[in-house]
């Protein structure tokens, strides 16, 4: 917390760093070290339930947990934290059907993750829907929220394992529900949604994966990372400190062969430290006032910082083996839609046919604008049939060069 000794010395460190009129060194404020948890066991297994607070409960909810359990993260296997929210009711023949629900970004720290909290305020009624609809919710935290080490912000690969762990873990604890799941994430979680869509047969064949829903998908960072540098413009996109800092922490715990300090600033070293020790709201109010020019000493249009950042930061634009929908906002101000029609370009010309959307909606407000067309899919994958010629149950990778668009002011 702010008045913490630990949130003393970063308020005080990045003030002095603010003011200061002459370059200076800064003793790291909060130590963001690297942390190797040795975890025995295979990914997917419980290593902790409890009953989930009653104040976390979603409407509908007959049973709920906190769970911690195995997943695969950049150093191996290690613990991860999560939720699981089971149906009130009688299951139907086979169990509950599941969704893997992939949140959006709501912060770096533990004190941020979402079974500490309960689903964030500006998800919660979406998820309830899919409750309601009469599938459980396995909502992984992600690693490193709620558990030790520097959060993998935005390194799709590790979200995807916290995903699809979330659904073997969910398992686990409750007996009532079914090896069906589908994913559907927001933001990040469109991110992670994505790459659990890729990864989700071959990573966890004895599930029954369906298919994914991902709205505002983070890409193309990285190709816009040679522009960044202290002459960086001060305007940029919502939130833009904010996550620039959280991937630059992830980036500098996953890649340590890069010197990634020797590219900031005092005060963009005092943040990246910062980033995962302080909660999100703390953690905003700090860096409000710093842009990402402020935080960067020289360009990262260097060769081996642009590699690690490609090898951190790509998406995947092949190797989809089920359906997947992609859902963007024309308004949406934090994933711009250029950035997003440039991954689906991409996906078209490598044969990839996802069924990609379009709404007149800002960020959050694409998830509850494709909500309808996500039911219908949703619903539609897991009706499917193996070896359906169904053109609506065909996998995302294709032999054609256009995916499905709706036209923009759809449902």
């Amino acid at each position: 917390m702010m008045g913490s000794r630990t949130g003393r010395r970063i308020v005080t460190a990045l003030a002095v760093a603010l003011v200061a009129s002459a370059p200076q060194v800064l003793t790291p404020a909060a130590s963001a070290v690297p942390v190797v948890t040795r975890a025995v066991g295979e990914p997917g297994v419980v290593l902790e339930s409890t009953p989930l607070p009653r104040s976390h409960w979603l409407p509908g909810t007959g049973a709920a947990y906190r769970i911690t359990y195995l997943t695969t993260g950049p150093r191996g296997v290690t613990p991860c934290t999560g939720m699981v929210f089971v149906p009130d009711g009688t299951p139907p023949p086979g169990g509950w059907p599941v969704i893997a629900w992939a949140h959006g970004t709501i912060g770096n720290s533990d004190a941020d993750a979402p079974s500490r909290n309960g689903v964030d305020s500006g998800s919660s009624r979406y998820v309830t829907n899919w409750l309601a609809r009469g599938y459980a919710v396995a909502a992984t935290d992600y690693i490193g929220l709620g558990t030790p080490g520097v959060p993998p912000y935005l390194h799709g690969e590790s979200a995807a394992h916290s995903v699809i762990d979330s659904v073997r873990a969910a398992r686990g604890v409750d007996d009532r529900l079914s090896s069906r799941w589908a994913a559907v994430g927001l933001s990040e979680g469109g991110q992670a949604a994505v790459f659990t869509a890729r990864a989700a047969t071959e990573y966890a064949p004895e599930l029954d994966y369906r298919g994914a829903v991902a709205a505002g998908v983070p890409s193309n960072i990285e190709t816009f990372a040679p522009l960044a540098g202290p002459e960086f413009p001060p305007q940029g996109l919502a939130g833009l400190t904010n996550f620039m800092t959280f991937v630059i922490a992830g980036l500098r715990d996953v890649h340590p062969e890069v010197d990634v300090n020797s590219f900031l600033t005092p005060i963009g070293r005092t943040l990246v430290d910062a980033a995962p020790e302080l909660p999100y709201a703390e953690f905003a109010r700090l860096a409000s006032d710093v842009s990402v020019a402020q935080m960067l000493s020289r360009s990262l249009d260097v060769p081996a910082l642009m590699a690690a950042l490609r090898d951190y930061l790509w998406v995947p634009i092949t190797g989809y083996d089920r359906p997947l929908m992609i859902a963007q906002g024309a308004r949406d101000m934090t994933v711009p839609l250029p950035l997003t029609l440039i991954l689906i370009a991409d996906m078209n010309l490598a044969g990839t046919q996802p069924d990609f959307r379009i709404y007149p909606a800002d960020h959050i407000g694409s998830l509850y604008a494709n909500e309808a067309d996500a039911v219908t899919f949703i619903t539609k994958v897991f009706a499917c049939e193996n070896e359906s010629d169904d053109p609506e149950c065909a996998p995302a990778s294709g032999n054609g060069s256009l995916g499905s668009f709706s036209s923009l002011g759809s449902n």
